[in-house]
């Protein structure tokens, strides 16, 4: 049977304010009385409220105040276990009384009050057809003179005085355990390890059917690759495992927009609206910012997206009229509050992935300044771009790559220092792989750039672990170390240098290496999880 909520207070207290706030944040069902009413009487909408009134009132004598209790269960009578059904409103002790009886401890009560005054002010404000002429008439009803009385018997008492509708709805939800345990860890983070391109996006995409909410942060500066049955994607706005999976998508309120990317993804990907939300306070990027990094793709490099300039001008531009999310017409449909959101997905249990973008060696703070990015890509630093606080958190997965990469550097410039860098054609001789075909494919997703290569960076591992207190490692590109690799379905299949390099990964990132890509394929990873 359905778990019930029953309502109380009196007139202007808030109750019709609470109901509809409680129905459209976290899909409780609500029925009210009237419509009970009406069923049992058989009267139609054009019944009067003084009518329905008086009947209601016999109808209390009579039966004690059980009608209400019947008329429920008959309404209740296919429900799930699931679903939480809010009574708006009940006016007698004897309907509370003859609905615990029926339904017991699945039963909630809460009572809205406030002092006369507050009320006949608020009443005074109102403007609703058939209302009574003053607050004194209103109240002049015997029943719901004593409506008052209900505060002594129930559960939660919410004196509604000094607070706005939004801390009405906090108090009451908190304390109907609609916001979830603050306890319960729901949320896995993915973060890149190195300076990007460590393949996170295959790595998310084989991850995203196991969650029920899949996030996405930072900006069109970093694509992330997925295989698909037709081939691959590049998602540089939505999160990797949109394809695959009905997850419901969301875009926190640290993101940095390209209106046109993202509406072409969502028509690629055929997301619909009510699928994928998008925080009002996320950035949008302009012509003018793409226009002002044309410097910094010269000097180190840049992908020249302008994300680095839209998240300057959200900044410098708060004394102006700078465009967010919420401002742009066509994506209104999408618009919704991160928080709320999240707190719907605490509130189910429902399981989240964030995923994170770019490398934790490119971290505007924690990188090789000036050659980074214009955020911070740790794990922290993706949980407060989201607003997801670290106690959500149940894993931390960090991805590196076998041979770490960095965007060929500009004509007479660098892209960024690597350690012990190395060609791909000793990565090719190496491994037994084809050169021509390996350079063809080491192109970044974004900007179709060649990258550099370096050998293992165990000073870099060490350091992204120290940033990000991983509790997983995914290695990928294990095929860069023996071409057999490619072939292998299970760990012990691993070549034997590809098997020693995990054990020193495990070693020095403190964390097991969970996750292994073979390949870039649909059943390409080794999965050693214990979760």
């Amino acid at each position: 049977m359905a778990r019930l909520v029953v309502l109380s207070g009196p007139i202007s207290s808030g109750k019709s304010t609470l109901a509809a706030q409680l129905e459209s944040q976290f899909g409780i069902e609500r029925i009210r009385t009237r419509a009970l009413l009406e069923a049992r009487l058989s009267a139609g909408r054009a019944a009067t409220r003084a009518n329905l009134q008086q009947q209601g009132e016999l109808l209390d004598t009579r039966t004690h105040g059980r009608w209400l209790a019947e008329e429920l269960g008959k309404a209740l009578a296919s429900h799930p276990d699931t679903v939480v059904v809010l009574i708006d409103a009940v006016r007698r002790s004897e309907q509370v009384e003859a609905i615990r009886a029926a339904f017991g401890s699945r039963v909630t009560h809460v009572h809205l009050t406030a002092p006369e005054p507050v009320l006949a002010a608020r009443f005074a404000k109102r403007d609703r057809p058939g209302e009574a002429p003053s607050y004194a008439a209103a109240t002049s009803d015997p029943t719901e003179a004593q409506v008052e009385t209900l505060a002594t018997i129930a559960d939660i008492v919410i004196d509604t005085e000094r607070n706005t509708p939004g801390d009405v709805l906090a108090r009451a939800a908190a304390r109907l355990g609609l916001f979830g345990s603050q306890s319960e860890r729901v949320v896995d983070v993915l973060i890149g390890g190195g300076y990007g391109s460590e393949g996170k996006g295959h790595i998310a995409s084989y991850l995203a059917k196991e969650y029920g909410l899949l996030v996405r942060v930072g900006g069109p500066n970093a694509g992330h690759k997925v295989m698909l049955e037709s081939g691959s994607y590049t998602h540089h706005v939505l999160p990797s495992g949109t394809r695959l999976c009905e997850a419901k998508l969301m875009i926190g309120p640290g993101a940095v927009l390209s209106v046109q990317q993202i509406l072409k993804e969502v028509a690629d990907c055929g997301v619909e609206v009510g699928r994928l939300w998008i925080d009002p306070q996320a950035m949008v990027i302009n012509d003018d910012d793409i226009a002002s990094e044309n410097a910094l793709v010269s000097e180190i490099g840049s992908t020249g997206q302008g994300v680095g300039a839209a998240t300057a001008r959200r900044i410098m531009g708060r004394a102006t009229n700078t465009a967010l999310a919420r401002d742009v017409i066509e994506l209104r449909p999408f618009i919704r509050p991160a928080a709320d959101v999240l707190d719907e997905a605490y509130a189910s249990g429902t399981r989240v992935f964030l995923e994170g973008t770019q490398g934790t060696a490119l971290s505007l703070y924690h990188g090789w300044y000036p050659h980074v990015t214009s955020r911070d890509t740790t794990a922290s630093g993706c949980l407060a771009e989201t607003g997801i606080p670290p106690s959500r958190v149940r894993r931390i997965v960090i991805v590196v790559r076998t041979y770490p990469i960095r965007v060929a550097s500009p004509r007479g410039k660098t892209s960024g220092p690597m350690s012990r860098e190395i060609s791909w054609a000793e990565v090719a001789r190496r491994a037994g792989l084809n050169v021509d075909a390996l350079r063809k494919a080491e192109r970044t997703s974004t900007t179709n750039r060649r990258r550099r290569v370096a050998e293992f960076d165990w000073a870099l591992l060490h350091r992204a672990a120290a940033l990000n207190g991983p509790t997983d490692i995914a290695l990928t590109f294990s095929d860069y170390i023996t071409a057999s690799n490619r072939d292998a379905r299970r760990f012990e299949q691993l070549s034997e240098p590809t098997i020693d390099l995990i054990e020193e990964i495990e070693s020095v990132a403190a964390a097991p290496v969970s996750l292994i890509s073979t390949r870039f394929h649909a059943r390409s990873i080794i999965d050693r999880r214990n979760w």
